[in-house]
């Protein structure tokens, strides 16, 4: 993998961001390349939910923020440097550390947790 060292770098900077919210979700990833949180079980959805993950790709470091599929409105003021970075609904991709994206990124996670505690 040719930017091996800057994805872990980018995924090690990422990581503590949904690793903040662990004592409330359940851990269901955590290695080198790739770590993941869902919801306990939902009495409402019925089963356990998808919430974020970050993981090393091949050619990105994939941040996975589900929250922002489920309400989309979370997006409405996001930044279009972070705009930018999304892949699809719910991804954001990184090749390298990016601190002013890294940190509305953090802040919207916070909004996202927020949100789907209050709905799951």
């Amino acid at each position: 993998m040719e930017h091996s060292n800057d994805f872990q770098a980018v995924f090690e900077r990422l990581k503590p961001i949904l690793q903040e919210y662990a004592k409330d979700l359940q851990v269901k990833a955590d290695g080198s390349s790739g770590y993941s949180l869902d919801s306990h079980f939902s009495k409402k959805y019925g089963k356990e939910l998808f919430f974020g993950a970050v993981k090393i790709e091949k050619r990105y470091v994939s941040y996975h923020l589900m929250p922002v599929y489920m309400f989309p409105d979370l997006l409405k003021d996001i930044s279009p440097a972070l705009k930018k970075r999304m892949q699809g609904k719910s991804c954001f991709n990184f090749k390298a550390i990016d601190e002013p994206v890294f940190a509305e990124l953090s802040n919207l996670t916070r909004l996202c947790f927020e949100r789907f505690q209050q709905n799951v």
